[in-house]
């Protein structure tokens, strides 16, 4: 099993800056992936960014030259730094974990943070 825990959400004006942390710990070894999802009130969850191990880097559209994911593989850590914050990225940020499987890949999800972008 893996853990995750989230740190870093709250209010914040438009324009302004705020940094995600997520802390894995348990079988952090099988971890391949991590990233972070958003889930606005009656909206799906969508992928905001992702980092790879080897720090292969993917973002969404919407964030992209915003937003910057990290990852600090010794302290089994992920970071998401999101400047020039602007009122529809307000959501739920969710941090996510991927490990393979011999077929299948394991989804490991963090409780939430809440990250609220005045106007």
């Amino acid at each position: 099993q893996v853990q995750l825990v989230e740190s870093g959400g709250g209010l914040v004006q438009a324009g302004g800056s705020l940094r995600l942390s997520c802390a894995a710990s348990g079988r952090v070894f099988s971890i391949n992936a991590m990233g972070w999802y958003r889930q606005a009130p009656g909206k799906q969850r969508e992928l905001v960014a992702s980092i790879t191990r080897d720090g292969t880097t993917n973002y969404a559209d919407s964030v992209k030259a915003r937003f910057t994911i990290s990852r600090d593989n010794a302290k089994n850590t992920v970071y998401l730094q999101m400047n020039s914050l602007k009122p529809e990225d307000t959501a739920v940020y969710y941090c996510n974990a991927k490990s393979p499987l011999l077929y299948n890949i394991r989804d490991y999800w963090g409780q939430g943070t809440q990250v609220t972008v005045s106007s």
